[in-house]
């Protein structure tokens, strides 16, 4: 049994209405985001009020979603921030802390054993799951402040939950509008209706499907992107797409063949799959970032591997974040529609 790619399945009408629930599904992404920011809004609104009596000693931002309140959260908070993925708390955490908890599911048992020990121990505990959820039971407290959700989109549900905590200064702006908006924008430009000649996700797609996808981004909300984007690929594809920071991928591509202009393509030891550098952008103007590309493209530029851009440089940071996550998902999902296996 064999698999290759076959581009031409991308404009293929009764190719992609096969694939219309997922596709239809990434198109919904900016439509998710506003019906929850719409629908929490009057939670969102006691909760602040909740939250003016006393600004936190610290925020903890606990379960399994941790890591994308850490990205967006850790440069800017001006209260110390610790992100725990794990099913419980720091040992230090008590009444004059804030545990924020993103629980889209509502159903893990993990998030749910981190909230449950926060009510425990007297914390303030900001928490957006679906209600009457696993989660929400065992949130249940005097101090529990409830941002219900009902889409169980990871991602908007963290837009409810930065948009409560710019309210109460303790996160970046977030506009859950101009978050949509750049969904939205990148729904339009990646569309299965648009042809794949003018199509970036489609492009993209066809750029990386015979090719080790290594994907890097640099900012911590681009890294975040990078190594979610990595996960739809190998999820869709069944293939290994790899992300990680830079002094983690330039071994890869410095462990690489240089690129022989007299290699016979059709041949057998000529067709191993070489890597792809896809840089995700997201406008940063951080030295270190400027620097870590530069290493990285001097890199691809001398052993002969391709490199790849998407870029998303207008609009907040959590709407470059959506843009770029958005953009590579769509890609993970046309490399699942041009997959044929024989």
């Amino acid at each position: 049994m064999t698999a290759w790619f076959d581009e031409a399945r991308l404009d293929d009408e009764q190719v992609l209405r096969a694939f219309d629930p997922m596709l239809r599904n990434l198109a919904e992404s900016g439509a998710r985001v506003r019906r929850e920011a719409g629908d929490g809004a009057a939670a969102t609104a006691e909760a602040v009020v909740r939250s003016q009596e006393i600004r936190p000693r610290a925020v903890i931002a606990a379960g399994p979603d941790s890591r994308l309140l850490r990205a967006v959260l850790e440069p800017t908070c001006p209260v110390p921030f610790v992100a725990w993925p794990g099913p419980a708390l720091p040992g230090w955490a008590g009444s004059l802390d804030l545990v924020v908890m993103l629980a889209p599911d509502g159903s893990d048992a993990a998030a749910a054993s981190a909230v449950a020990e926060a009510v425990r121990r007297g914390c303030q505990v900001v928490v957006a799951c679906p209600a009457g959820s696993m989660v929400a039971e065992h949130a249940a407290g005097r101090d529990t402040s409830l941002l219900p959700v009902t889409t169980r989109d990871q991602l908007a549900t963290a837009v409810v939950v930065l948009e409560y905590l710019d309210r109460v200064d303790l996160g970046p702006r977030t506009d859950a509008d101009q978050v949509a908006q750049a969904l939205d924008d990148v729904a339009v430009s990646c569309s299965p209706h648009r042809d794949l000649a003018v199509n970036p996700a489609k492009m993209l797609a066809i750029a990386i499907a015979d090719a080790n996808p290594i994907i890097w981004g640099g900012s911590a909300l681009a890294a975040r992107a990078a190594r979610r984007v990595a996960e739809s690929i190998r999820r869709t594809t069944g293939r290994g797409a790899l992300a990680g920071d830079a002094e983690h991928l330039l071994p890869v591509i410095e462990a690489t063949r240089p690129r022989n202009v007299f290699d016979d393509p059709f041949a057998d030891e000529s067709r191993e799959a070489r890597p792809v550098l896809v840089v995700l952008d997201d406008g940063s103007d951080d030295p270190v970032v400027r620097e870590q590309r530069g290493r990285l493209q001097a890199s691809a530029a001398e052993r002969g591997v391709r490199v790849e851009t998407v870029v998303a440089d207008e609009g907040s940071q959590v709407a470059r974040y959506a843009s770029l996550l958005l953009s590579g998902t769509y890609t993970a999902a046309y490399l699942q529609v041009g997959l044929v296996v024989d």
